[in-house]
């Protein structure tokens, strides 16, 4: 089950995060502005975000199996489709579109992985995807500018979806994905905010999904704008850009189980604020006239502080109390709120420039591992 729910995470992740390196010649394709086309980026997050506090509770209701299948079926048609489009109406269109579609395969997958495994074990579970979920952004980054300039800009829309649909007859065929028992009794819709707020009631739950944000947010606005960074430092060309992002997906591709299994063994409390700790540093080493290599250095660094707390964070939302589908569609929602809002923040701050808003950036992360210390300092290692 898990390299097939990891694989279909990367694949799902790699064209969601394709798109910023080719906005240029989308633009010069579709005859507009990368402003305008760029509207498919929020098109696509957005949406995406809010569909998972839909298949949460579907999930709940519906079962994990038929949920994930049909999500991995919108997802791959649809991914096809955009390769077809002809305008920029119709492209941000489809792009809304295929993230209210593709949005249930990952929020479920990470359900089912709180069904299957043990809170002591779940950590290293919870690695695998993450880590697939990491090599996807790097992948999506690097590979949408290496392949354009071969393949055009639908190539890589139509090997997602070759991808997907690889991976939706392995699903349909096999018993990889297994069945999960529908309630006796379906709860009333109004349950469903109920069980939201129930979440949000909870102190455990309430830092849990705070830091979810927060460090979605740090980590996005850096990673979303440094194609610009190294851009304006070095001159890169699409080639040397797609080349240097594909190191961000390194750590977690590699460590994630890792990674994952050590939060198993010796629990969360340090490894959260170490990962954000790490997110600090590398915002305010990129601050300086670091040369080249330390520049990439510090990229990969910085996707090792994403893999020491997203997917632990992830952890402990599926140890909260009452419904796990609704409990990870709500952290799938604030993740990708804060992704969004992390790259709008960074926009803001970069007309005062970059060592500005990375230092601003890596002040905040600073304090939030400050934080982080005390507030998850219960998160110790159990077994029941």
């Amino acid at each position: 089950m898990l390299p097939l729910l990891t694989a279909t995470a990367f694949v799902i992740f790699a064209q969601a995060f394709m798109i910023a390196p080719i906005l240029p010649q989308l633009a010069k394709v579709f005859h507009t502005t990368p402003g305008v086309v760029g509207l498919a980026v929020p098109a696509y997050l957005i949406p995406y975000g809010a569909m998972t506090l839909v298949w949460g509770p579907l999930s709940d209701r519906l079962g994990r199996r038929p949920l994930i299948i049909a999500s991995l079926v919108a997802f791959t048609v649809l991914t096809a489709a955009t390769a077809f489009t002809g305008n920029t109406g119709t492209f941000v269109g489809m792009r809304l579109v295929t993230a209210i579609g593709a949005s249930g395969v990952v929020p479920i997958s990470l359900t089912l992985i709180g069904d299957a495994f043990p809170f002591h074990k779940r950590g290293r579970a919870l690695g695998w995807l993450f880590g697939g979920m990491a090599g996807g952004i790097a992948a999506g980054a690097a590979g949408g500018a290496l392949l354009e300039p071969l393949i055009g800009w639908p190539g890589p829309f139509l090997a997602a979806s070759a991808g997907g649909l690889a991976l939706l007859v392995l699903a349909a065929a096999t018993r990889l994905i297994p069945k999960t028992p529908r309630p006796a009794a379906v709860p009333p819709l109004r349950a469903v905010a109920t069980g939201y707020a129930s979440l949000l009631r909870n102190a455990r739950g309430r830092r849990t999904y705070s830091y979810v944000l927060i460090n979605a947010v740090l980590q996005s606005g850096i990673y979303t704008w440094l194609g610009l960074y190294l851009t304006q430092r070095f001159g890169l060309g699409e080639h040397s850009i797609g080349l240097a992002l594909l190191g961000y997906g390194i750590p977690g591709f590699l460590l994630g189980p890792v990674i994952g299994h050590l939060a198993d063994r010796y629990g969360r409390a340090r490894i959260i604020p170490a990962g954000v700790a790490i997110t600090a540093a590398c915002a305010l080493l990129l601050a300086t006239p670091l040369p080249r290599p330390a520049v990439q250095a510090a990229i990969v660094a910085l996707s090792l502080g994403y893999d020491m707390t997203q997917p632990p964070l992830g952890g402990i939302v599926t140890d909260l109390p009452g419904h796990r589908g609704q409990a990870m569609g709500l952290n799938v929602f604030t993740l990708f709120a804060g992704l969004g809002l992390g790259s709008l923040l960074f926009a803001v701050l970069l007309p005062a420039g970059f060592p500005t808003a990375l230092s601003v950036f890596g002040s905040a992360a600073v304090l939030a591992a400050a934080f982080a210390v005390p507030l998850f300092r219960n998160e110790r290692p159990h077994t029941t």
